[in-house]
């Protein structure tokens, strides 16, 4: 499929990225192609350093044969979905109510102290982007963010800092509960089914 040329430039998936597309188009029962749309601006915004230009957009509609406007529409619903340019490592702190309950307003502020930016923007060296996402679906380890597709969780001002830290220094510091606790079981441990 030849570029789409668009107000944001011009946007063609890779030929590796083509062939997956299609077999991700396989996936679904004839006549409901279109329901690769999620999948496909996935690729397309991993493609074009984690955002989705108009040329994207255009170019997964096209390819799905559908309205550019019913593209945009999904791209603009989801916030997995970036619009504009954002920074290497993308932090998207969740601050749906269990998260605010939970302290996510320290943490948003830990955020700002760390990377002296807010939410929407970008560092000026562009590697870190701040983004505010509706409910990260780990409600019960709030509060929670994500980056580089990992849930950090049971978050502290000092252990978001300390993330952060980490990746500023190259490194990639353990996903998951930022506690004593195993994934999502109770604090503190197990109180139910501890025999056999």
């Amino acid at each position: 499929m030849s570029a789409v040329i668009g107000n944001s430039g011009e946007f063609a998936f890779t030929p590796a990225n083509e062939k997956w597309a299609r077999g991700q188009i396989k996936k679904y029962p004839r006549g409901r192609e279109q329901s690769a749309v999620m999948p496909l601006l996935t690729k397309a915004q991993e493609q074009n350093s984690g955002w989705l230009s108009q040329a994207g957009i255009e170019y997964v509609a096209e390819f799905l044969g559908m309205p550019m406007i019913r593209v945009l529409e999904v791209a603009t619903f989801y916030s997995m979905y970036n619009l504009r340019p954002v920074g290497k490592t993308v932090i998207e702190v969740c601050t749906t109510t269990p998260c605010w309950l939970r302290g996510s307003d320290q943490i948003t502020a830990a955020c700002r102290e760390e990377l002296g930016i807010g939410f929407g923007e970008t560092t000026a060296d562009g590697e870190f982007t701040l983004l505010e996402v509706e409910c990260a679906g780990a409600c019960v380890n709030a509060p929670v963010c994500a980056i580089r597709n990992k849930y950090y969780e049971d978050l502290s001002p000092e252990k978001m800092k300390a993330i952060i830290r980490s990746f500023k220094a190259g490194q990639t510091p353990k996903a998951g509960p930022q506690i004593d606790r195993q994934t999502s079981a109770p604090v503190g441990g197990l109180t139910t089914l501890v025999e056999g």
